[in-house]
């Protein structure tokens, strides 16, 4: 399969030739699979289009492919010459990965959702804690809704498939965390590096210049709703100080959040509300901050420089971000969400 989603449509000449040699390529050797500038993120893509499914091995040129891990895949970013290796030999060569176990218990609370976990899990391991390693998810918090929603996109074997995937009782791990998300409360990456965790309350007051809600990490429908809901019980307005841009993850959410409303209330705000892309994980696209500006978004990395050289970012859930775009500074959403 190929995607088009890092600059969709082409943001420069280069960008379209590029997408004009793929899709030329697609045609040579009978790719069928190739969605165009009009579908959204890859990974997101692939996963509605009921393409993964447990146990796939999945290999791509993007350091974000590892999120198809959610539905038991063993998905990996690799370099342009594995790919084509791959191509040619439909093989490649893996060191099997130690793995580790992570528990997760308990119902958050309001205005406290999944990205405030994991940003908390990045805190305690740092950047890095989890390289060369598989990682697996478990606990009643992680394993509610995820078996439902990929039996309805990949259909009814992957059920079988997921049962069959379960860890052996005596299986070794080189380390297990536990966490309860009851008392967890909204965090923040600040910058200039993911695991720079601090609680939002620490940090609450800071101006901000721009807010961006969406991406691979946060732009599926529950999160655009989320932000909905702070956006509505904060009167429906953004602060006319800050640029705020939401982006969801694949036109399916798109046409969702019209059907719904959802989108014209974002218009009404003063939102920028985007096709689907991956819009400003990077500074390769619309948006991008100039020296000096500080940002909020929900990507998934805020290395100093990447959504515009000089500019600072911190990490947030949709919540948190809708939340700052309100009051035009850094807020904890349960101010809001009382």
């Amino acid at each position: 399969a190929f995607t088009f989603d890092l600059q969709a449509p082409a943001h420069s000449e280069k960008v379209a030739t590029n997408q004009k040699i793929i899709r030329e390529f697609c045609k040579k050797q009978g790719v069928t699979r190739v969605f165009d500038i009009n579908h959204g993120i890859g990974q997101h893509v692939m996963l509605e289009a009921g393409m993964i499914k447990p146990g796939d091995v999945v290999l791509g040129t993007d350091s974000h492919m590892n999120l198809l891990g959610a539905v038991g895949s063993f998905a990996t970013g690799v370099g342009n010459s594995d790919i084509a290796a791959s191509y040619i030999a439909g093989t490649n060569w893996f060191r099997v990965p130690e793995t580790m176990k992570i528990e997760v218990t308990g119902k958050f609370k309001r205005g406290v959702c999944m990205r405030d976990l994991l940003t908390h899990i990045v805190g305690d391991l740092g950047a890095g804690g989890m390289d060369f390693l598989a990682v697996e998810f478990t606990g009643e918090t992680i394993e509610n809704e995820v078996l439902k929603w990929l039996v309805e996109r990949a259909g009814p074997e992957v059920a079988k498939l997921a049962e069959e995937l379960k860890a052996d009782p005596d299986a070794e791990y080189c380390k297990v965390l536990h966490y309860d998300v009851t008392d967890l409360e909204p965090l923040a990456s600040c910058p200039d590096a993911p695991d720079n965790v601090k609680p939002v309350r620490e940090i609450a007051g800071t101006v901000v210049d721009q807010v961006h809600i969406g991406s691979c990490s946060n732009g599926r429908y529950e999160d655009i709703k989320a932000a909905h809901e702070v956006l509505m019980a904060g009167g429906g307005k953004v602060s006319p100080k800050v640029r705020t841009i939401i982006t969801p993850s694949t036109t399916e959410i798109q046409l969702r959040c019209v059907q719904e409303g959802m989108a014209a209330d974002f218009l009404k705000a003063g939102i920028v509300f985007t096709n689907p892309t991956c819009s400003l994980c990077t500074a390769e696209h619309y948006g991008a901050m100039p020296s000096g500006d500080v940002g909020c978004s929900t990507t998934n990395r805020n290395f100093i420089g990447k959504v515009g050289k000089g500019s600072h970012t911190y990490l947030m859930s949709p919540m948190t971000a809708m939340a700052t775009a309100v009051k035009g500074c850094i807020t904890d959403p349960r101010d809001i969400l009382k």
